[in-house]
């Protein structure tokens, strides 16, 4: 996914660059009107779905980079992904190519949303969440109180957080439900038990005020939704306001703990019910 924060970063590089932009599509392709992709001289930033659109693409950037690397002129480009470009997937799509400056940049669109998310825990599994999400267009607030829970850049993973996921250091974190906007995802899995607690009586509390949660999570297993499931009827919670609250996380007939395997399980969990509060049919994906 290609942000505007990285868009500004290869226009202060000073590298030429064009960006490519799908202007128009018909019938299936690989990916919708709207998305965009930098091509330099020897980097590339973004996708176009991949396979020999997007080699081409990128071939024919260059090419125009090559002839006139400091004032390429717009193009478009219109083709059928048939046999003679090696895809199958029988739609037809226009790219439009344009050089990367200021004007550009002052006219980026602001991408749509799959769901916004309030996301509770730094611990393995909110890491792994995070790094899935960095590659899904949504807005992340990544809460923990302790500031040391949040993974450092290293060697292996020196890349800043993309400009899509905000991490904050707050306690307590129940005051941050209050504060998140109204129809947010609230994903729970912090390290602590009673902590996780305490967040979902305030989670369920707003939703019995204000019907604004648009879906709320729960890491643990069947046992520890019973158990909260009793102590929260105890806080006057009926049975409808819990099964708001989905726990276990993530897609029932995926298995494994691995961090990374709740982790995909979860966000596809996510893509789905914001499938379901926006009323978006799923993305349909071409080869």
């Amino acid at each position: 996914m290609l942000d505007l924060a990285q868009a500004r970063q290869w226009l202060l590089s000073g590298a030429p660059a064009l960006i490519i932009t799908v202007q128009h599509t018909r019938g299936s392709v690989p990916r919708n009107a709207g998305t965009r992709m930098l091509v330099g001289l020897d980097a590339v930033a973004g996708t176009l779905g991949g396979g020999h659109l997007e080699w081409q693409a990128i071939a024919r950037a260059r090419q125009a980079l090559a002839a006139d690397s400091r004032h390429p002129a717009p193009f478009d480009w219109r083709v059928a992904l048939g046999p003679s470009l090696g895809q199958c997937c029988g739609g037809e799509v226009t790219l439009h190519f344009e050089p990367l400056n200021a004007t550009v940049l002052a006219a980026w669109p602001t991408p749509a949303v799959r769901f916004v998310l309030q996301l509770y825990g730094a611990g393995h599994v909110g890491q792994a969440i995070v790094a899935v999400l960095a590659h899904i267009p949504c807005r992340v607030l990544w809460l923990d109180a302790r500031e040391d829970a949040f993974p450092l850049p290293s060697t292996l993973s020196p890349a800043p957080l993309p400009s899509h996921i905000e991490r904050l250091c707050s306690d307590p974190l129940e005051a941050e439900v209050d504060l998140a906007p109204p129809g947010a995802f609230h994903l729970v899995l912090t390290h602590d038990h009673s902590l996780d607690l305490r967040l979902a009586q305030t989670i369920l509390h707003r939703q019995r005020h204000h019907a604004d949660i648009g879906w709320f999570g729960l890491i643990g297993s069947a046992t520890k939704r019973a158990r909260f499931h009793h102590r929260l009827s105890h806080h006057g919670f009926t049975a409808a306001e819990l099964a708001t609250m989905h726990c276990p996380i993530g897609l029932p007939d995926l298995l494994g703990k691995e961090p990374g395997v709740i982790a995909v399980s979860v966000v596809a969990e996510m893509l789905m019910a914001g499938e379901i509060a926006t009323g978006c049919p799923p993305v349909s994906v071409g080869n």
